[in-house]
Order: structure tokens, then sequence, then C-alpha cells
């Protein structure tokens, strides 16, 4: 549905998220541990066919995760992500958008997938900034 490179986390990221992981089991999170952990948590749900619907239906804290990608630095994805905030209130199917929605839908998540081409550099810039 939509062209663009889906993202591929480097080893050093991947590492530190299930640290993270098994660690909450034990203590909460610092706020920039959070952070980390809904950004790699989110990217599936942006990437998926349903793309910007899938993550205002999740039914994930939306407000905490756009607080997220800016703590990390990802300003150019919170526009889109609050641009697309009318999607919490829609149907739970995508396709029954008018085609009026779902350009302006498309719209967005095109604005979207392009500053998701530096969201792995800003992880990892935040990553030895913030926890490192």
């Amino acid at each position: 549905m939509f062209s663009h490179e889906p993202i591929e986390w480097p080893d050093e990221v991947e590492l530190l998220v299930d640290r993270l992981e098994s660690e909450s089991a034990k203590r909460a999170l610092t706020r920039e541990e959070r952070a980390l952990m809904d950004v790699y948590e989110t990217v599936p749900l942006l990437e998926s066919q349903d793309g910007l619907h899938a993550f205002w239906q999740s039914g994930v804290n939306t407000q905490r995760v756009i607080a997220s990608f800016e703590l990390i630095g990802a300003s150019t994805l919170v526009d889109p992500l609050n641009a697309s905030q009318w999607c919490e209130t829609r149907p739970e199917d995508r396709l029954d958008y008018s085609e009026t929605e779902e350009e302006y839908l498309s719209t967005i998540e095109e604005e979207l997938f392009e500053g998701m081409g530096e969201l792995v550099d800003l992880v990892l810039v935040f990553i030895h900034e913030e926890l490192g």
C-alpha cells in the first residue's frame, strides 16, 4: 500500500529493547526508556496496512506515544500523528472511510513515512545521549 522501506533496527537497538523488556518486570522504566519502548513498539503499527488508522484504533496511550516521538527527537513525525487524530473517532475498518478521508489520510501517511526515514538515526542518537 505504501512505498517506503520498512524500518530495520540495528542490533544495538534490538539488544537494548530486549534488556528493557526483561528489566521492566522488575522495575519501572525511566521516561527515556519508556519513550524508546513506545517508539519501538509503535513502528509496526504505523507500517501496517492500516497505518495511522491502526495506530489510533490500537488502544495504546496515543498521547504518551506522541510525546515519546517528540522526546527522542522525531518531531517530524509528531505533526502527521497529530493531524491524523480524527481517525480515533472513525469506524473500526479503514475501508469504511470516504474517498476524501482516504485521500487525506494517505497524504498524511506520505508525510509520516518521509519522516520515518530518519527514525533509526534519531533513535541511535537518543540512546547515546540519553541512555548511553
